[in-house]
């Protein structure tokens, strides 16, 4: 009797690892795909650092190497550095990247906040109208932003990089879904309790939609610090440049050295990879949670 009970154990302990083999098999082909195309995506990324750690010699060298020489690690950097105003760059970068980023976190949610809890005349027409700008190319509305910019005496400013990229109809549709996700009863506690409607909205709602607010902060610093045709318009005085556009001129002046271009490169994707790495976590979380109800 002992033994056909241990017999029965080691038959249901196997099912869960016999069922666990099942699934791997089943989904083995998309774990190869997925490989592949992970791979696709990462070569050339992976290619660019290391290129920015060999010289020209190596870079153009046929059969390629895949790592540098030992010689030549931090030349390209030491140059990369030496030639541009590194910090001037990236002081003018983290400023626009901030200054657009945070009142637009504050702005948007707002008014994401007012479209998911607040019933009014003709909410939903508005809202298909902010929606409908998201179908404008940038290029279309750029020589009206730039008027306006040159006519209120903005030009090679911070004003006139920030202001015009601060509300953004892509940025309020998150906000919208992220607060139709949270039930009403919290709204009417909050009521009962004395809170106003700004009051629930930034002591009650706003901490609720953590992950979307720094899916928010993370997309927007991201999408301003590699920004190259705004900032290229706006702000063209050597003082207002930022790192993209600082980087771009540095390039475009030495096409044929290919270890700095790629050095470059490397230099301006290196924060953005750091600040994703430590808040990727936060980014997955807010697109999932924004993106279950439009």
């Amino acid at each position: 009797m002992v033994e056909k009970m241990k017999n029965q154990e080691l038959i249901t302990n196997k099912k869960p690892l016999d069922l666990q083999i099942k699934n791997g098999i089943k989904y083995f082909p998309v774990f190869v795909v997925l490989c592949v195309f992970a791979f696709l995506l990462l070569a050339p990324l992976v290619w660019m650092c290391l290129g920015s750690f060999k010289s020209d010699a190596e870079v153009m060298q046929y059969p390629p190497k895949f790592f540098p020489q030992a010689n030549h690690l931090l030349e390209n950097w030491k140059t990369v550095m030496t030639r541009i105003d590194f910090l001037t760059l990236t002081k003018n970068t983290v400023i626009y990247a901030v200054g657009c980023t945070i009142p637009s976190m504050f702005i948007n949610a707002l008014a994401g906040y007012a479209f998911a809890r607040f019933n009014f005349k003709g909410k939903n027409l508005l809202f298909l109208l902010f929606l409908a700008t998201m179908m404008i190319p940038f290029q279309v509305i750029m020589v009206p932003l730039y008027l306006e910019v040159y006519y209120l005496k903005w030009l090679n400013t911070y004003w006139g990089l920030i202001i015009p990229k601060v509300a953004s109809a892509y940025w309020i549709f998150l906000c919208r879904a992220a607060f139709q996700e949270l039930p009403k009863e919290l709204e009417d506690a909050a009521r009962i309790d004395g809170l106003g409607e700004f009051g629930i909205f930034w002591k009650i709602m706003l901490p609720l939609v953590k992950p979307t607010m720094i899916t928010m902060l993370l997309l927007g610093i991201n999408n301003c610090w590699n920004d190259l045709l705004w900032p290229l318009i706006v702000a063209n005085a050597s003082t207002m440049r930022t790192l993209s556009n600082g980087l771009a001129i540095f390039i475009g002046d030495r096409t044929s050295e290919y270890s700095l271009a790629f050095t470059a490169a490397a230099v301006s994707m290196l924060p953005m990879l750091v600040l994703y790495i430590f808040g990727q976590k936060y980014f997955v979380a807010g697109q999932v949670s924004s993106g279950i109800k439009g």
